[in-house]
């Protein structure tokens, strides 16, 4: 294993540069990723700013609009704060389970598993690589080193470039988190350039204090247009791995969150602040089309192109639906009515068969199994299933999962409140004018 945790002052030469075309023509080429998040920039900017690379990324696959904070007023409503945003993505589920409300005083549910969690868990050697200015997203989101992950390790990490104020000293509106930028985004280009990681995160942060400190105008669109600089270089990197080595990449560029109407502000509900934004290089599903993305789909849609191998348990658990590949279903709602529950759904594939689980615990949340009962099965065309629940052990709460043979779908029901009465309308109200 190679892990660098480099300070800025020391200049890294990883490797030597590989000469071109040196692969066979008959292997198959190697799946890689990388992920990029810049911090705190809505879709209405990136739409209306000339960001080349951004441009570009997108050019080559897909561009759509996601959203984050959840579904509002329901048990999976999240706040639209940054280190919550990491964790959506990280895991591919909202705060009701991975429990990062906010930026400080942070204690994850590790038992949703990570990203990284995931990529380390393979049968295979999966090397990673963190790229970022806190320490925190390695140490605490992703939970390096922890008995409740198993106690996994990032083989090539860049961080805590915040603590260092000797080669990132105070500036005049917060521009060393500018230049700490710089300086991930150069040492993730030559790390992917000559170790390349098979999965990295690179996280680029001023975006978001330009958006505090100057709000909506031209300022803050400046410094966007630096990030996607910054994002050039990644992309530079993987362009290189491409031309010179049998790789295929799969690279992510995405935001946390949106901001408030004037810019300055995020953490609530408002649409700006919900609605973020996916540029990628392949080509995605009509997931990416239907323009209904969020956050947690670009774990499981990372997984996908990886091949890796999710445990079912996990993957019930995750909120996400990947938009590469085949997704067979998403937007899995959950209507009572009296004593049964509508669960509906919107079709990808009417050739897909639909089989729907439920549980009445929740003992993943503690580490512990919960006891599935199959309820049904159905053809994903009929985008709807109704659940009798005197057929099930009584409960005040329940969740469902529906499964096809790419992916399923979760949705949660209390009824604690709602309880069903046998009692009867009389007769002599009928009629009644």
């Amino acid at each position: 294993m190679i892990r660098y945790i480099i300070p800025a002052t020391l200049i890294v030469l990883i490797s030597s540069c590989a000469p071109k075309n040196h692969f066979a023509n008959n292997e198959s080429p190697v799946r890689k990723a990388v992920y990029v998040v810049i911090d705190g920039v809505p879709a209405d900017m990136i739409e209306r700013l000339d960001l080349p690379n951004i441009q570009e990324i997108a050019s080559k696959g897909s561009y759509g609009r996601s959203y984050v904070g959840g579904t509002v007023g329901h048990y999976d409503e999240t706040p639209t704060i940054s280190a919550v945003g990491y964790m959506d993505i990280l895991t591919g589920t909202w705060v009701n389970k991975h429990n990062v409300p906010g930026n400080s005083n942070l204690e994850p549910n590790y038992n949703y598993w990570s990203l990284f969690r995931i990529a380390k868990e393979q049968d295979r050697e999966v090397k990673t690589g963190l790229f970022s200015s806190w320490t925190d997203n390695r140490t605490v989101l992703i939970g390096e080193g922890k008995p409740d992950t198993d106690s996994l390790t990032i083989d090539y990490v860049f961080d805590g470039y915040d603590a260092d104020y000797d080669s990132f000293p105070i500036k005049e509106h917060e521009l060393r988190i500018f230049d700490i930028d710089e300086h991930v985004s150069k040492m993730a280009a030559l790390c992917i350039r000559n170790e390349a990681p098979d999965l990295s995160w690179v996280y680029l942060w001023y975006t978001d204090d330009a958006g505090h400190i100057f709000g909506n105008g031209s300022i803050f669109d400046e410094f966007t247009k630096l990030a996607d600089v910054q994002i050039g270089r990644v992309w530079d990197a993987v362009k290189y791995r491409e031309s010179n080595y049998n790789e295929e990449w799969m690279i992510i560029v995405t935001t946390d969150h949106g901001r408030d109407y004037k810019g300055y502000h995020h953490g609530g509900q408002s649409e700006r602040e919900r609605t973020t934004w996916i540029a990628a290089n392949r080509p995605m599903n009509e997931r990416m089309a239907s323009g209904k993305c969020a956050a947690t789909d670009i774990n499981p849609s990372i997984c996908k192109w990886m091949g890796f191998e999710v445990p079912r348990e996990v993957e019930r658990e995750q909120d996400g639906t990947s938009f590469y590949g085949q997704s067979d279903i998403m937007e899995m709602e959950v209507y009572p009515y009296d004593n049964t529950v509508e669960l509906t759904w919107e079709c990808l594939n009417e050739d897909a068969t639909v089989s729907v689980w439920a549980t009445t615990t929740n003992n993943f949340k503690i580490g512990a199994k919960d006891e599935w009962v199959k309820i049904g099965e159905t053809n994903a065309s009929d985008e709807s299933y109704s659940v009798d629940l005197s057929s099930l052990p009584e409960s005040d709460f329940y969740k469902f999962v529906i499964e096809t043979p790419n992916g399923s779908l979760n949705r949660w029901y209390s009824c604690s409140a709602e309880k069903y009465t046998s009692f009867k309308i009389p007769v002599e109200y009928y009629g009644v004018q």
